[in-house]
């Protein structure tokens, strides 16, 4: 039997931090990107809203070139792509699955993953405002796995989440397999097993062997 591998990025593929982190701190911007994670973790900003004021906050100056150095220069684990290869040669499937800026997340493509998703950001440079419609939220995750599944011919059975916090509560949910990865108590409790560190590899290996 096949299986879907579901990775959430921000927290969970990125070590503590977030692709809006990461851009922010190329245009010199932390303390105004660290207020609004802040707003958004406490929910008085929406998915779209947070968005929004982010983009209004770089649009007069980010660039292709900021955001290629702000996804090379990030924290990722360790180990990222050995995880999808293997998990490509046993004839499984991997994705992504970000509330985060599309133009960012869509960047580990080239990294062997099956499918990226993040939400539809304005293009770069920023021009236009954001459409709402195309932001994601914690259940958009669930729609997308079940898109996912359909076009693989799997079930939500056959589905492994991995994720860190509150925007993967409603994937965790739904899957018979998850990974707190580095978590919050957001997903601690719900998921089936736990991982605390920089090696992404060491949190496949509890799916692979079962704890």
């Amino acid at each position: 039997m096949s299986k879907l591998h579901l990775f959430d990025m921000d927290g969970t593929l990125l070590h503590g931090s977030a692709a809006a982190v990461e851009i922010a701190r190329q245009l010199g911007l932390e303390r105004e990107i660290a207020e609004l994670e802040r707003a958004f973790a406490a929910r008085e900003l929406t998915p779209a809203g947070f968005a929004q004021r982010a983009c209004d906050l770089w649009a007069a100056e980010l660039t292709e070139a900021h955001v290629a150095a702000a996804f090379e220069g990030a924290p990722w684990l360790a180990g990222i792509r050995e995880v999808w290869a293997d998990i490509r040669a046993r004839g499984e499937r991997c994705a992504v699955i970000s509330l985060s800026p599309g133009f960012f997340v869509e960047r580990l493509l080239d990294w062997g993953v099956d499918t990226a998703h993040g939400s539809r950001w304005p293009a770069v440079p920023i021009r236009t405002p954001v459409e709402p419609a195309g932001i994601l939220s914690s259940s958009a995750k669930v729609r997308i796995a079940d898109e996912l599944c359909a076009r693989y011919g799997l079930g939500r059975d056959d589905c492994v989440a991995y994720g860190d916090s509150m925007s993967d509560v409603e994937l965790f949910a739904v899957v018979p397999e998850s990974v707190a990865v580095n978590a919050d108590h957001h997903v601690s409790d719900l998921a089936r097993y736990a991982y605390a560190g920089r090696d992404l590899r060491a949190a496949y290996e509890l799916v692979r062997t079962g704890g």
